[in-house]
């Protein structure tokens, strides 16, 4: 269960790594500490964990370049740690596989509350996953997905999502129009097959340039993809929405 996971605080500010632990210890947590990439990476070779809290602004190597390797590696929960207000940051840890950022000064609620969501998206992917045994299977499209970067041309159920040209395509080949917000949504989702995506998130993916959008906007827009994108976009399989927690695409469904 999320609160009895295994956590590992890495940043090189020692006051904020021991507040962090100590706050997470007492909600039951497993919790280690690390003070840079050299530390962290020793501690994971001893015992693997469940999520890592990053601070992206660390001496030697930095948090985007460790959570860029943390991905490649395996599927551990990423929090990174950013400066306040430092969009580019953000969206860069985003992109190279953090599930979610805490802007500093860190209030350790609202670390928290997305560290247990995190936590719970994870569970919720794992599930996905084990409901689906044969697609899993070796050289399955579970598998292909799990073991490489997406190529240039990704199937979305009945259509084709082409990210270097911009193009979705459906069945019979024809271009099916998207707007520029459409399509990041999709590249976004095509990008992360099976990790499920809360709107925050999607937000800072879809608009990487700080522009204000609500939350809720995200949803109007899904359902216009599922539109064309689902073969009964009112049973939605491709795009599925995981209860209080966000979006996933499943790269298995077969629209």
């Amino acid at each position: 269960m999320a609160e009895t996971a295994a956590i590992i605080v890495c940043d090189d500010e020692p006051d904020l790594r021991e507040a962090v632990a100590e706050y997470l210890s007492r909600r039951g947590f497993a919790v280690r500490r690390a003070a840079d990439g050299a530390e962290l990476r020793r501690l994971l070779a001893e015992e693997m964990a469940d999520l890592v809290v990053l601070d992206i602004a660390m001496p030697g190597e930095d948090g985007l370049s460790l959570a860029r390797a943390l991905r490649a590696e395996s599927d551990i929960g990423i929090v990174m740690l950013s400066a306040a207000g430092d969009v580019v940051d953000r969206v860069v840890g985003l992109e190279v596989g953090a599930d979610d950022y805490v802007a500093k000064p860190v209030d350790l609620r609202e670390l928290l509350a997305r560290l247990r969501a995190v936590l719970r998206r994870r569970e919720a992917t794992a599930a996905l996953l084990a409901a689906q045994p044969a697609a899993a299977a070796p050289g399955s499209a579970v598998a292909a997905v799990a073991a490489a970067t997406p190529s240039h041309r990704i199937r979305m159920g009945r259509t084709w999502l082409d990210l270097e040209a911009r193009r979705l395509t459906g069945p019979d080949g024809q271009e099916i129009p998207l707007g520029p917000s459409e399509f990041a949504l999709l590249r976004a989702f095509a990008e992360r097959p099976g990790r499920v995506l809360t709107r925050e998130v999607l937000l800072d993916l879809a608009h990487p340039r700080g522009e204000e959008h609500f939350d809720r906007s995200i949803d109007v827009r899904i359902a216009r993809i599922r539109r064309k994108v689902e073969a009964v976009p009112d049973r939605p399989a491709v795009i599925r929405t995981i209860r209080g927690a966000g979006y996933v695409f499943d790269p298995t469904a077969n629209a």
